[in-house]
């Protein structure tokens, strides 16, 4: 009972974390590089994390073949 209570939980919280983005904290992120760019007092550990998120939707995009419409991008 315990044990599966546990293997419950992993699987809620990975599934958490999985989750996708919305487009805003891309957008939010990008704003943020940008600012760092110019201000060296935004905190590091934010500005990993906004990187990593730009990566993903640069790789999720890249998977896509239809726009958020739904049209072809090739």
């Amino acid at each position: 009972m315990i044990r599966s209570a546990m293997v419950i939980a992993a699987l809620v919280a990975t599934t958490a974390l999985a989750c996708a983005e919305d487009r805003s904290v891309l957008v939010n992120c990008k704003a943020m590089v940008e600012r760092a760019s110019k201000d060296a007092n935004i905190a590091s550990e934010e500005l990993t994390r906004c990187r990593q998120v730009i990566r993903e939707w640069a790789l999720r995009d890249a998977r896509m073949t239809v726009d958020e419409g739904g049209k072809p991008l090739r």
